[in-house]
């Protein structure tokens, strides 16, 4: 009996710099053209490719005896990379069936995210689970083990603090603004400097709701390329004192030897208004005495980092209830794997026996009434299903011992189950 095994490989910011990552990530149409290949080359009847910018990890369910590093050298080839023993020792081979559905669960429910616990993770399996579906490539074993993932997730969300707060700079500092303007209808806000912080901030607000944003950037290129990306309003640099005394919320994350927005600039506007600044600049870029003026309130980065802090070590403290409610999660999903395995020959038993009685009510039902024909049919299909149960319990009991391959043999060899059953006599 010829068992389907699910493997996988990793290459992860754990284990490789950016530089080497980058190399590796596929987008979506190469995501969906490696799977078609891992078919074809490693018989795998599904497939599912995971992709972001911390890692591409890419897990099959295949009979194949190829190795895990037979698939790593066919993706760094699809890349373009044929130095590929330069580039094997940065992956991660799961070969045992057990440890690659481990990794998996562990990686969708943000166990091994640079910010622990990120909500994004979750969204980028299921977008990954979603190539698998459009081209064919997601059958039994992955529907049940990503919905079981899935369901674990919300139950993590629901029974635990590991979602709780925003543990990076970006999210506490969206939490924050979210917070403050509750009392304000869409405020203005503007984002003063686009490096990775000021980029992350901007699109963790388009995902929140907030859609009156203003971009500023010494390079305009830049704030273009992200505002006509997030459907936002570019404001020249020349013209940021202007926009920052016209804004509700103004965050600044730029790089400057002095402070850029000053108690003189702030105390230029007219009218009173609450505003507030948040500075995500070291060294600050908002000048301590600012919140001297009237309305105006400050908070810098160690404010928001203290944020982050007191989050990550709530998330940090659920760990151990996470790692108990995936335990679990596997255990059900390894059980319904294991009679999955056996699922085919009950099958086959079940038609086998049916033949048998089909054939025999066959031979009787002739010259005697629909009435007793229907009694008949009722007594021998229970007695199918009585004899049914106990070979049944016993597979499934054998899957559990996982020694389940014998006694499929012997039922096989017992009833002829690889025979057609219209041969059957």
């Amino acid at each position: 009996m010829q068992v389907s095994q699910f493997k996988a490989i990793s290459i992860s910011s754990k284990n490789a710099p950016v530089g080497v990552r980058e190399y590796i990530a596929l987008n979506e149409g190469e995501a969906k053209s490696l799977m078609v290949k891992v078919q074809d080359f490693f018989e795998a009847s599904e497939v599912l490719v995971v992709s972001t910018c911390n890692r591409t990890e890419i897990y099959h369910n295949a009979p194949s005896p190829q190795s895990n590093e037979d698939l790593a050298k066919l993706l760094l080839v699809e890349k373009g990379l044929t130095d590929t023993a330069h580039y094997l020792p940065y992956f991660v081979f799961y070969d045992n069936q057990n440890d690659a559905v481990r990794h998996l669960f562990e990686v969708a429910t943000g166990l091994h995210s640079q910010v622990v616990g990120d909500m994004q993770i979750p969204n980028q399996v299921k977008q990954a689970y979603q190539w698998s579906a459009d081209t064919g490539m997601a059958g039994p074993f992955l529907h049940r083990l990503l919905h079981s993932i899935f369901f674990t997730n919300k139950r993590v969300a629901q029974e635990t603090t590991f979602r709780d707060g925003a543990a990076s700079t970006s999210y506490a500092a969206v939490e924050l603004i979210n917070q403050v303007t509750t009392a304000k209808a869409n405020p203005h806000i503007l984002m003063l400097g686009l490096g990775d912080l000021g980029t992350d901030v901007c699109r963790n607000l388009k995902e929140k709701g907030f859609t009156n944003i203003t971009l500023t950037n010494r390079t305009r290129q830049k704030s273009e390329e992200l505002a006509n990306e997030l459907g936002l309003t570019v404001v020249e640099f020349e013209n940021a004192e202007e926009a920052i005394l016209q804004a509700d919320v103004v965050i600044s994350s730029i790089v400057r030897p002095e402070p850029f927005i000053t108690r003189d600039l702030l105390e230029k506007q007219t009218v009173f208004t609450f505003k507030y600044l948040i500075d995500l600049s070291v060294p600050r870029s908002i000048a301590a005495d600012t919140e001297q003026v009237p309305g105006v309130i400050v908070y810098n980065i160690d404010y928001i980092q203290q944020r982050t802090n007191e989050a990550t070590a709530k998330r940090m403290a659920a760990m151990p209830q996470v790692q108990i409610l995936i335990a679990a999660a596997i255990e059900e999903f390894s059980d319904w794997s294991k009679e999955m395995i056996v699922s085919p020959t009950i099958q086959k038993l079940k038609n086998a026996l049916e033949a048998i009685r089909q054939e025999e009510l066959g031979r009787y039902l002739k010259g005697i009434d629909t009435e007793e024909a229907a009694r008949l049919d009722k007594i021998t299909a229970s007695m199918m299903q009585k004899i049914l149960k106990q070979p049944v319990v016993q597979l499934k009991a054998a899957c559990k011992r996982g020694d389940a391959e014998n006694l499929v043999e012997v039922l096989s060899d017992l009833f002829n189950l690889e025979k057609p059953v219209q041969n059957q006599h």
